[in-house]
């Protein structure tokens, strides 16, 4: 069959009896249009490999030694000294005192301090390069912790 149309073209390439038209070529040429569109997305699909990218190379620090400057020594002899001082602030509370002396060689001192607990510490040391540290320490006082009071309990109300 012969369709005679401007718009459509008539081709005779086939066997005898066969005709096609320029339609049908444009639709067989969409269905493989079509079908080489599904296998391009149906390829796309697969996501590509991950291939992190490594990380750069910086290799270690090299140190060297310092270079050694011996520092110059100087040898002082002992100073003597003495300090004293004390706070005793009744409307904070705040209650401590330090004293401590030396003839160079020995320290020797006292310092007080009232604790949380209502005690007041008293430490009493000496202090040289050979007996080191050596401290007497003693309390005044008894320990009173405050009693505790629980929260009152939340109620509530009825609506």
């Amino acid at each position: 069959m012969t369709v005679s149309s401007p718009w459509i073209k008539t081709y005779n390439s086939g066997p005898p009896g066969l005709e096609l038209t320029g339609y049908q070529d444009m639709e067989s040429s969409y269905k493989v249009f079509l079908v080489a569109a599904v296998l391009a997305v149906a390829a796309a699909d697969s996501p590509a490999p991950y291939h992190p990218t490594p990380a750069p190379y910086h290799p270690a620090p090299a140190y060297k030694p310092a270079l050694h400057h011996p520092q110059t020594q100087y040898k002082e002899e002992a100073m003597p000294f003495a300090f004293e001082y004390a706070v005793n602030d009744h409307y904070t509370g705040t209650n401590f005192a330090r004293n401590e002396q030396s003839d160079g060689h020995n320290v020797q001192g006292y310092y007080s301090v009232v604790l949380p607990d209502g005690r007041t510490q008293h430490v009493k040391y000496t202090a040289d390069h050979y007996g080191g540290y050596n401290a007497e320490v003693t309390y005044d006082g008894q320990a009173a912790y405050p009693t505790h009071h629980a929260a009152p309990a939340y109620k509530a109300g009825h609506h």
